[in-house]
Order: C-alpha cells, then structure tokens, then sequence
C-alpha cells in the first residue's frame, strides 16, 4: 500500500524577495512524498499567508490523508478531498509523479499534453527605488523581466528601468498595488515603457473596476484567479490569467483551467511562487500553452535542491525523471 510522508524545508533566497506586500529572505516550501516498493513521487508547495494558508496548516492537512492515501485515495479522488490550495498541489502533484514512475510513462504524455521544450522564463526584479531597480534590470541581462510594482513612485521606476534594459521585454505584476485613483496614471506609464502585460493592478475583489476599461497594455489577473470556479468573474476585466499549481491545488485542475481559458478567448501565463525546481517542474508542463512563462523561482534561491532544473541564462530546459514527471 502505498504510504505518505511530509517535510518541511527552507531555501535561503539571495537577498531580499521584495513585493508590494512584504519582504522575505527566505522559501519555505512543504513536500509530499508517495511511496510504494521502489516508486516514489513528489511534489512541493509554498504556502502562502495572502491565501489564509500557513506552513504548519499546509502540512498538517496534507499529513490527514496519509490513512487514506493508504487506503487506495489516488489523484482523482484527491480533487473531491481537498479545495484548490498549496496542500492539494504537493499531494497532486506527487501523485503525478509517482504514476509516470510507476507506469514508465511521462507526465506531460499522462496528460495528453505536447512535450515541454525549453522556454525563456521571465526574470523577477524585486521591488525598490527606481535606480535600484534599474541597476538591477541593468545588471540582469535578461530578454525578459518581470517588474515587481505597486507603490508610489511607480511611474518613475519604470521611466528608469526602462532606460537602463532598453531591448528586455518587460512584464508589470502590481500585486493588487494599485487603486482606482491612479489606474490611468499608470497604465500609461506601462504603455510608455512598452510593458507587454500587466499582472493584477487592482486588489481581488476591485475586479469591477476593470469593466469595460481602455486597457492600452493587456492586463491579466492572478491573485483573482484560483480553480476553475474563479474564471466566471474574469470576462470583461481581463485578457489573460496567471495559472500557478499553488492556487489551482495542482496539475491537475491547472490543465483544465488552461483550456477552459483559452475557450473563453484569455491569454495564459504560467507563474510560481518563490520555490525550488520541484515545484517549478510539473508547471513546465503547461508551458506550451502559455504565451508567457515566468518559472523563475530557482533563479531567485541562493541554493536550490538537488537534482535540479537546468537553466541557461533565461532558458529553463524540461525536468529530468530524477527530479520529477
């Protein structure tokens, strides 16, 4: 029978991860183990406190089902057991692995989906002044960043990010940063800059606000979009969503809330919470889907776990069996 082990571990980011919300030094990530003779899968979460989630909940919620993960519960079940959230995307997500193992059969082939090829990921620049910002867009090097926003002052950090990465192409996550008031303002400094997307400008539950709005640069929505259930609300508001596997609870719904988006006429992204390459591998997965890919969470560690993804500069190659899928 199969058994369930769960850890929690700590990766120390290089320096600060800063968004419109808070600082943190560090990635504390929750893993699922499923085991049974020499198979075993694995998955790992970031619970995250913007979504009521804690480290020590997520566990505990995940540990709950090891009797019935003994008992025969397997990933279909699993999605009745518990909501979208981090617990159910460890769990999802290990027992995805632990079937290609067990099967000798990739994951992405499981799903019926293309075989992930490498793609360019965008890069976080965490949020500051704007010339720290800029050197750091400067320094960075990269085709692709994604700038962390949702502060006064916002307009000047772009106009200096912009100078210093002239040829990057450049993605805004506002982090529910900004309000109605300096909506304009904003959107067109975004505009101004050539910002290709723009991530949550208003906080979930402001959607309304989005109604009907010149959008001079596409906006996509991410903390507004969870499961399958959350995409109603969306048409009208926005162009695009963020699918991150900690917000659907896994691969699973991930893949039914793609094609259920691309249905309804909305871009996709593929993002991540600050996590190892564990949790980034099954996201890869959907990135033949997405027009833009932001898997960078590695990137951002001081370490990550080992095996681990291999990236070229902003090139993210699909996982090996070893570390997942």
């Amino acid at each position: 029978m199969p058994s369930l082990t769960v850890a929690i571990e700590r990766f120390p980011i290089a320096g600060a991860f800063t968004i419109a919300r808070g600082s943190k030094t560090e990635a504390v990530v929750v893993t699922a183990r499923i085991a049974e003779g020499s198979v075993a899968g694995r998955g790992e979460c970031v619970p995250y406190a913007r979504y009521g989630e804690s480290v020590e909940g997520v566990a505990a919620a995940i540990e709950a089902l090891a009797p019935d993960i003994a008992n025969g519960l397997d990933r279909a079940g699993l999605q009745a057991r518990l909501p979208p959230g981090a617990a159910r995307n460890a769990l999802d997500c290990a027992f995805w692995d632990f079937e290609a193992k067990r099967d000798g059969r990739p994951a992405f082939a499981r799903a019926g989906l293309p075989e992930p090829r490498p793609v360019t990921t965008a890069y976080t620049i965490s949020l500051g002044p704007p010339e720290t910002m800029a050197e750091a867009a400067r320094a960075a090097h990269r085709p692709l960043l994604k700038l962390k926003l949702g502060a006064a002052g916002d307009p000047e950090r772009l106009a200096a990010i912009r100078s210093a990465a002239p040829d990057a192409e450049l993605i805004v996550d506002a982090n529910e940063g900004w309000s109605a008031a300096d909506l304009a303002a904003n959107f067109a400094a975004c505009a101004e800059a050539g910002v290709t997307l723009i991530e949550q400008p208003l906080p979930a539950g402001a959607d309304d606000a989005l109604a009907d709005l010149a959008r001079p640069v596409p906006i996509c929505a991410d903390e507004s979009v969870h499961g399958l259930d959350s995409l109603a609300h969306l048409a009208g508001r926005y162009d695009a969503i963020n699918i991150k596997l900690d917000k659907t609870g896994g691969l699973t719904e991930a893949i039914a809330l793609a094609r259920a988006a691309e249905a309804a006429g909305l871009s996709i992204m593929v993002g991540c919470m600050v996590a190892t390459s564990l949790a980034m591998a099954p996201a890869l997965l959907l990135t033949p889907l997405a027009r833009i890919v932001d898997l960078d969470g590695p990137l951002l560690l001081a370490r990550d776990r080992e095996p681990a993804l291999r990236y070229e500069g902003s090139t993210v190659f699909p996982p090996e069996p070893t570390l997942w899928g």
